[in-house]
């Protein structure tokens, strides 16, 4: 976690203070995260995993898609602590490369990010698809599980270069060539790249389709097999959550980037402030994991109805189960 070392011996005795509140505020943060964030996104996003795939039958599009985003989240939540806590939290701003696990933890990372923001994206997509055109292969279930799989694949690639960058500074035979490939600046700028502006601007594309459709009223919208109109509401409510608490993250990797490029150096006081909004906005994008779930089980019309079949078929028995019903009616409700 980021600490007040780097203003230590600087001549900023004067932030100090300011600097200890400051870290005394991430803390607290990233504890209540961890406290309360971390078991809320590992059991929501199992139950969504769980829920879905006992009743792979009845999954439409767009549970695929978050079906994804959980598994996503669920790494996230086992990667909190140690990417909020660890002893290599802040070594990204210092250009450090860590040891093994610091760069695991980092391609991980970066792999759920990726995951996060193309489902999104493609979830935008195939919600206009499916407006414009119901019931078309394009926007099905089983298409959206090949994307899924090629997002995985893709998210995976991309992350490699961490990991060969890596691998290179300890079995190349000449450390001049290996540092060629170690440019941290790069691998930001292509994370932000890949991983930012072509989501957004994929989910700002499909949105305008979607507002643009929803203004014609046509006899297609009368038919009771196109997608729930809670959908609607869930894809606002998502992409406004993932965009919102993903955009820190993706500008602090842009402001690293941007100060390497210009090569000016960074004075101490500055680099806290850099560390500091890093593990910030970190903790920011990690806490996308619970909330994600939370918005799929409060918006979305059928997972109430999927946990209760699946509470009925529990070990419990039916009889403890049906005397128990209007209580867990009352709680699905």
């Amino acid at each position: 976690m980021w600490s007040c070392s780097p203003l230590n011996g600087t001549g900023g005795g004067e932030d100090q203070p300011l600097c200890q509140h400051a870290q005394l505020a991430l803390s607290a943060v990233s504890l209540l995260y961890l406290a309360v964030g971390v078991p809320v996104g590992l059991g929501c996003n199992s139950l969504l995993i769980l829920v879905n795939l006992h009743e792979q039958g009845s999954m439409a599009m767009p549970d695929v898609y978050f079906v994804n985003m959980a598994v996503a989240g669920l790494l996230l939540s086992a990667l909190a602590p140690a990417l909020l806590l660890g002893p290599g939290a802040s070594g990204w701003a210092l250009g450090g490369s860590g040891g093994e696990a610091h760069v695991t933890l980092l391609v991980l990372f970066d792999v759920c990010a990726l995951v996060t923001m193309y489902c999104t994206a493609l979830l935008s997509l195939d919600y206009y698809i499916e407006r414009a055109l119901p019931r078309t292969y394009m926007s099905s279930v089983y298409n959206s599980r090949h994307v899924c799989g090629f997002v995985w694949g893709g998210a995976l690639l991309t992350s490699f270069s961490s990991l060969l960058s890596y691998i290179c500074s300890h079995v190349a035979a000449r450390l001049a060539e290996c540092a060629q490939m170690q440019h941290t600046e790069a691998a930001s700028a292509i994370m932000v790249l890949i991983g930012y502006l072509v989501p957004g601007l994929a989910v700002l594309y499909a949105l305008v389709l979607v507002s643009r459709i929803r203004k014609q009223d046509t006899p297609l919208d009368q038919e009771s097999g196109r997608l729930d109109p809670s959908v609607h509401r869930l894809l606002v409510a998502t992409v406004c959550t993932q965009f919102g608490l993903w955009t820190p993250h993706y500008l602090t990797l842009l402001g690293h980037t941007s100060l390497a490029l210009w090569g000016r150096p960074v004075d101490e006081q500055h680099l806290g402030v850099l560390l500091f909004a890093k593990d910030l906005s970190r903790c920011l994008a990690l806490s996308s994991s619970a909330v994600t779930p939370l918005l799929y089980r409060y918006i979305s019309r059928s997972f109430p109805g999927k946990l209760r079949r699946l509470i009925k078929k529990t070990p419990c028995g039916r009889r403890s189960c049906s005397e128990d019903q209007p209580g867990v009616q009352q709680v699905l409700a």
